[in-house]
């Protein structure tokens, strides 16, 4: 037998921080053979929804705790590569004014990116965390989530979710609304729960019309409401059964006020937000006639992990989102095609000189397949349009920052160099995304007259950001000259470079 290891046995350090409203999470595990194997754990009660201000402003405390407990997360990354590792924020930072700058403090404390994910893609991540966790289990599941600042629901079958939804409810902010002076009645627990079950109206048919076998729950609220139960001796810490939850909603009730909060198997850090979850939870199995729900330990950080594998391969949930927006808008495939050919065929004269990786390679692939997707709203301005459908859309497997990124390319991929929203990107990404929004540009140019193969007869060299482009004598034609004219003019008023021969 052979010593030498092969890539497949090779052991892969992956890692992913869930910067949630209530807890920061996270998760360090080697991957091999297919498995992951869990190195490090952690989680804390940072609360950054309780942190906001009447403003919709993190206050400085609150910004002080999360970058405290990012700072005692930090030590268990080294030796992750940044391709393993992701960050991902959820309710709180989407909601926050001044999220920005709790991230720029992150970030630069972290030495990695964060990145805030839409409400339905962080329910596919917990989904697919929780289905990893239940494999052995077949059958419809109905999943729930309740969060500090929002809830997830998702119906799925296997590794595939049918129904992905996020409401604004969750234990922190409902803290705030209905328990804010700590007072305990029935007349406020049963507000927060019509609050709830007003929120699941949007959603309660649908979800009834597809139906479940097994109603599962992956949340810390409900990993204590099973845990107090079970500790009371209603049950086992896997499960809830609806007497016993009417009990505990009764046990609560009767505490008066949420100071005096305290029970077996309940953490003394979460007793103050348990209230708020309980009456979503009540919610929850009033609205879908729930007897029972099963508690289950994946969730989101186990959910990105599992996505981080599938990344840049087939698999890739991006590559499927891409595809579906090409048929949704009627994209002309074989021009769509074409262009990412001579894109593909630019950006790999320069990537090496540019120092730009594969995943930019794939952005610019994806941006040359959808960059007339706005043709379908209207040819005037429709690389504008196509941009808004892009940013606006629920696109599995991207995160908001992902989504902004490539909406810009679509934007820049022709006429007047979009700098405003150059401006509007991160600024440690804006330099790589303006270079490739020039190759996006070149190569839909070089396929202007819409010819039946993809024009790669060409050279493109670079020096700096000053491009020159050499064409074969054959294409000389005068739309062509007069487009790279009109091009060296566009980018020129950019304060860029491109030359061509003429």
């Amino acid at each position: 037998m052979s010593g030498n290891s092969t890539a497949e046995d090779a052991t892969r350090r992956l890692a992913a921080i869930d910067l949630g409203s209530n807890s920061f999470h996270l998760l360090v595990a080697n991957y091999q053979h297919g498995q992951l194997q869990v190195v490090a754990k952690m989680g804390e009660k940072v609360q950054l929804a309780a942190g906001l201000d009447a403003d919709e402003n993190f206050t400085e405390v609150a910004m002080d705790r999360a970058l405290g407990c990012l700072e005692r997360f930090a030590p268990f990354l080294e030796g992750v590569s940044p391709a393993d590792l992701r960050i991902v924020g959820t309710n709180a930072l989407r909601a926050a004014h001044n999220a920005q700058a709790l991230i720029d403090r992150a970030e630069a404390l972290i030495g990695h990116t964060i990145e805030i994910i839409g409400g339905r893609e962080e329910a596919r991540l917990i989904y697919l965390g929780a289905a990893h966790a239940l494999a052995e289990v077949h059958g419809r599941r109905l999943i729930v989530d309740i969060g500090g600042g929002s809830t997830e629901f998702i119906i799925g079958e296997d590794f595939e979710p049918q129904a992905l939804e996020s409401l604004h409810m969750g234990c922190v902010a409902y803290t705030g609304a209905f328990f804010a002076d700590g007072e305990l009645s029935e007349k406020r627990f049963r507000r927060a729960e019509m609050a709830a079950l007003s929120e699941l109206a949007n959603i309660q048919r649908h979800y009834n019309q597809l139906g479940w076998q097994d109603p599962i729950g992956s949340s810390g609220t409900i990993k204590a409401a099973a845990a107090v139960i079970a500790a009371r001796g209603d049950g086992d810490a896997t499960l809830i059964e609806r007497e016993a939850l009417m009990k505990l909603r009764k046990k609560l009730i009767g505490f008066g006020h949420l100071d005096k909060v305290a029970m077996e198997g309940l953490k003394e850090d979460r007793a103050r937000v348990f209230p708020a979850g309980v009456a979503i939870l009540c919610a929850v199995f009033e609205a879908f006639d729930l007897e029972r729900m099963r508690y289950s330990d994946g969730a989101l950080r186990e959910g990105v992990l599992f996505d981080l594998i599938g990344r840049n391969t087939p698999e890739d949930s991006r590559r499927h989102s891409v595809d579906l927006l090409m048929r949704r808008y009627s994209v002309e495939t074989t021009h769509a095609e074409n262009v990412a050919e001579t894109a593909m065929a630019a950006f790999d004269q320069v990537r090496d000189a540019w120092e730009l990786g594969e995943e930019q390679r794939l952005f610019l692939y994806w941006a040359a397949q959808v960059h007339e997707i706005g043709l379908a709203i209207s040819h005037s301005q429709f690389h504008r349009h196509g941009a808004y459908l892009i940013e606006y859309s629920d696109l599995t497997g991207f995160s908001r920052p992902e989504q902004q990124a490539l909406a810009f390319l679509v934007r820049a991929h022709r006429r007047k160099f979009a700098q405003k929203e150059l401006e509007a990107l991160p600024s440690a990404v804006q330099a790589t995304y303006q270079r490739l929004a020039r190759l996006l540009r070149l190569a839909v140019m070089l396929n202007h007259a819409r010819p039946e193969q993809a024009i790669i007869d060409f050279r493109l060299a670079c020096d700096g950001d000053t491009l020159h482009l050499t064409l074969p004598e054959t294409r000389h034609q005068a739309l062509l000259l007069n487009d790279l004219e009109q091009e060296a003019a566009y980018q020129k008023a950019a304060g860029l470079t491109l030359n061509y021969d003429r």
